[in-house]
């Protein structure tokens, strides 16, 4: 009989916690049950596929909440404004989240209809936020996958501890947004 209260959102909300805390890989189902107080086979009735259903549902969980975020940075905006609040919205999901920002770059756990929505409608607001830029058609995703490299990239170094030398990231992470919208322009 499952635990009062206990359900798959809080199963997959302990999870990502444990995620953004120690790491993506840090997440099994024995440190999840721990975390809920309940022996880790109770956690199969609320996360039926075991441990990669519940990293694909991070993955699911961090991909909607992070295009809501861009959603709102993007609201109202065009050109390099809208390129300016996109990017610092992607960059401070990754910092306060590292290990559900980890969880939404794993193709493989991707593979649901929820994971798929959220990564084309990201891909749309890419597209339409480059618009402010004239570009359109191939070059237009293009540019996408070059924006996203780029903020892919400084988050991936910055919640790794990638960043070794003791200048300001802050100062790093302007001139880089600075340089796509030079490119872009």
């Amino acid at each position: 009989m499952p635990r009062v209260g206990l359900d798959s959102e809080s199963v997959v909300s302990a999870a990502a916690e444990l995620a953004d805390a120690e790491g993506l890989e840090a997440v099994t189902l024995a440190k999840v049950a721990a975390r809920l107080n309940v022996r880790a086979p109770s956690l199969y009735v609320h996360v039926g596929g075991g441990l990669e259903d519940l990293r694909a549902r991070i993955a699911e969980r961090g991909g909607r909440a992070l295009l809501t975020q861009l959603q709102a940075a993007a609201a109202g905006r065009a050109g390099e404004d809208a390129l300016r609040a996109i990017a610092g919205a992607y960059r401070a999901y990754a910092r306060a989240h590292p290990g559900s920002y980890a969880a939404t770059q794993r193709v493989a756990l991707l593979g649901g209809e929820e994971s798929a929505k959220a990564a084309a409608t990201l891909v749309e607001l890419l597209l339409t936020v480059l618009r402010g830029y004239g570009l359109e058609g191939d070059d237009a995703v293009h540019a996408v996958r070059v924006v996203r490299a780029a903020l892919h990239g400084f988050a991936l170094l910055e919640t790794g501890d990638g960043f070794g030398m003791p200048l300001d990231l802050d100062e790093s992470f302007e001139r880089l947004v600075q340089t796509l919208h030079q490119g872009l322009s």
